[in-house]
């Protein structure tokens, strides 16, 4: 996605999933590199970012998490992926690592945090549901976040329709911001 906007195939970018954060910080294997979510802010366009999945780091098999891993709490979601849980200082440490990339954006961004968990299996009686570690991430977003950009906490699961809705609506309030300041830019 990160080459796709560099690319310029995006006029604005919801960003529902930043699971990527969690593998790359801890090792896991679906990283998508020391470069996730700073291309949208490189180029100026409008962004919804939400702390999607944050909750787990990916593995293979459970054969193939690292040693140093195996007593955390772990999840198979599959044969072929195992999921292990993020630990409250993983959490806050994505939360910073959140900001500080964000920060550098030279369009309009906005994040929007679902308050009843960031994942189907983190919410109250799931395996990976944990209060303490989304209010770490919450913590260390909030006093890392450049006060320029809005920062929305709803009520609600990250699976709710209601917290899709919205998403996409502060994304299209930010696109018309977005497009009123470059037609006042533009001359005529």
């Amino acid at each position: 996605m990160e080459q796709l906007i560099e690319d310029g195939a995006f006029r604005a970018v919801l960003d529902m999933t930043t699971t990527e954060l969690a593998d790359e910080l801890v090792g896991g294997v679906m990283s998508a590199g020391p470069h996730r979510l700073e291309a949208a802010g490189r180029k100026g366009i409008p962004q919804l970012v939400c702390p999607g999945a944050i909750d787990m780091v990916n593995f293979g098999p459970i054969e193939t998490v690292p040693p140093q891993f195996r007593g955390r709490n772990l999840y198979i979601h599959n044969p072929s992926v195992t999921l292990m849980r993020t630990t409250p200082d993983e959490c806050a440490e994505i939360g910073r690592i959140t900001a500080t990339r964000l920060n550098r954006a030279s369009g309009p961004v906005t994040v929007l945090i679902p308050l009843r968990g960031v994942s189907a299996i983190d919410k109250i009686g799931a395996p990976f549901y944990s209060q303490e570690a989304l209010d770490a991430y919450r913590h260390a977003l909030k006093t890392s976040l450049s006060r320029t950009i809005q920062l929305v906490e709803l009520d609600a699961h990250i699976n709710d329709e209601a917290f899709s809705l919205a998403a996409a609506d502060l994304l299209m309030e930010s696109l018309g911001a977005s497009m009123e300041t470059r037609a006042a830019r533009t001359p005529k």
